[in-house]
């Protein structure tokens, strides 16, 4: 906030700021535990409660429309990727790519290493579609299905589908979490999952080793090679399965690689997609374009592939997408008239270390979760209180959008009252409970990102106009 802010309105005293943001957390805890009510509404409620308490500091109304305004205008980038999104993941489907990725993945399955492959399928598939839910809903069912069978035990499977579903859903490009972080922050989609590489990629190998080592002890297990054939046979009736359906994946790897901005990047590739899935897969135009808002219609026979495979479109990215609008109106409206900026100076005066704030940042963004129950909100409120201390403390927005997915979109899966939590436990039929212990990637990240802001790993310097990001000394 500017001087030139500031003087047009008061700001608020610690004491009023504090009752503001206690006021709202009371609500949307109450809202959605007691009251059950749904999130958009309850969030609706709240930005009454918030822009009725900042009417005591503006000398009128329309500044707090200009806040809002100001808010939707910065998330315009984002709020347009979410509704890519939707239309990669149904041409994803249609051409046949999805559906690829679940046939090799089951062809070429073994007992003794059902966990580390299926570990590396579910992150393929959500890096493909930028979506833990869809991948658990999906392949994670899939696997849970198929590893039950070879006598695995299910909070295992479980945990390591959480885990390659996380891992993709805070690595690809095209993921809702990864783009909100980056908007939250302020900072490029792409230095945003450069930085995060720095600590979850050493992690991800720790996790995958685990897997491979825990997954060998059941390599002795029978595999139940008819029930995959049903599904393998519903996959080849319905689709043409072959290497080069995973193009659409290729190309979008490949943008993403030569630093193509993410809407470009998405529009090429879901347009390869919707090329091959009329080449291919005996879609028409119709279907293809209609299925950018519609989502996926695919028919394969078997009820529980039926299931999984029809999503996507833009109709699929309705909730995300109306639930941010609300959310960064409210979060802009806190920002904007010192909410979150007054408590912030008061508690940020006792941090002086760098690894000190990494490790607020995401211990404040876990406890958003646990309080508001929704790792979106989190992510914007936690981005929001925190931007100006990374700047004070010459750190690049990075490393402050890498802690916030760390701290919300990695632990929301394993609360079990966040909305992640509730259907990751009710689509696996694992209590979240029995799975925490086994989604290695979600609680080891970050512990290791933490470790090492203490050790001075990966902590960018903010970029000037005379240097590349380096690691701060």
């Amino acid at each position: 906030m500017s001087d030139a802010d500031d003087s047009q309105h008061r700001l608020p005293s610690l004491a009023h700021a504090c009752i503001c943001l206690l006021g709202l957390l009371l609500w949307i805890a109450f809202g959605l535990f007691i009251l059950k009510a749904a999130l958009h509404g309850v969030l609706m409620l709240g930005l009454v409660w918030v822009a009725a308490n900042a009417l005591l500091l503006a000398p009128s109304y329309s500044k707090i429309r200009e806040a809002m305004l100001s808010g939707a205008s910065r998330a315009m980038p984002a709020m347009f990727i979410f509704l890519l999104i939707g239309i990669v993941i149904v041409t994803f489907i249609q051409a046949g790519t999805i559906g690829t990725l679940i046939y090799y993945g089951l062809e070429f399955m073994h007992p003794g290493i059902v966990l580390p492959t299926g570990l590396i399928l579910c992150s393929l598939m959500s890096l493909a579609v930028g979506t833990s839910w869809g991948t658990v809903a999906t392949g994670g069912i899939v696997l849970l299905g198929v590893g039950g069978a070879m006598g695995i035990p299910l909070p295992i499977i479980a945990g390591m589908v959480i885990s390659g579903a996380s891992f993709g859903d805070k690595m690809s490009p095209i993921s809702d979490t990864t783009n909100l972080s980056a908007l939250s922050a302020e900072t490029d989609l792409y230095q945003h999952i450069r930085s995060m590489a720095y600590t979850t990629g050493p992690t991800y190998l720790i996790v995958l080793i685990l897997f491979s080592w825990i997954g060998w002890g059941y390599a002795d297990q029978a595999l139940p090679q008819e029930r995959l054939d049903v599904l393998l046979v519903g996959l080849e009736q319905a689709f043409t399965i072959n290497i080069f359906m995973l193009l659409p994946l290729v190309v979008l790897f490949a943008l993403a690689m030569k630093r193509v901005p993410a809407e470009a990047a998405m529009m090429i590739s879901s347009l390869t997609a919707g090329v091959m899935a009329m080449i291919f897969q005996d879609q028409s135009m119709a279907q293809v374009v209609t299925g950018f808002y519609d989502g996926a219609t695919v028919v394969t026979n078997v009820e529980t592939l039926d299931t999984l495979l029809n999503r996507g479109g833009i109709v699929d990215m309705s909730w995300t997408y109306t639930l941010a609008v609300i959310a960064i109106s409210l979060g802009a409206i806190l920002e904007k008239f010192g909410f979150l900026r007054v408590p912030l100076e008061f508690f940020l005066q006792r941090i002086k270390r760098r690894g000190a704030l990494v490790a607020s940042t995401i211990l404040t963004a876990f406890a958003s979760n646990l309080a508001i129950a929704e790792s979106y909100i989190s992510i914007i409120l936690t981005g929001q209180l925190y931007k100006k201390s990374f700047d004070d403390q010459g750190l690049d927005r990075s490393v402050l959008s890498r802690s916030l997915e760390e701290g919300s979109t990695l632990l929301t899966a394993l609360i079990p009252w966040t909305t992640t939590g509730v259907f990751y436990a009710a689509t696996l039929g694992v209590p979240t409970i029995e799975y925490i212990q086994w989604s290695f990637l979600n609680w080891m990240n970050p512990l290791i990102g933490i470790l090492f802001a203490c050790l001075g790993i990966g902590m960018f310097r903010k970029k000037t106009d005379s240097e590349n990001n380096v690691p701060a000394q």
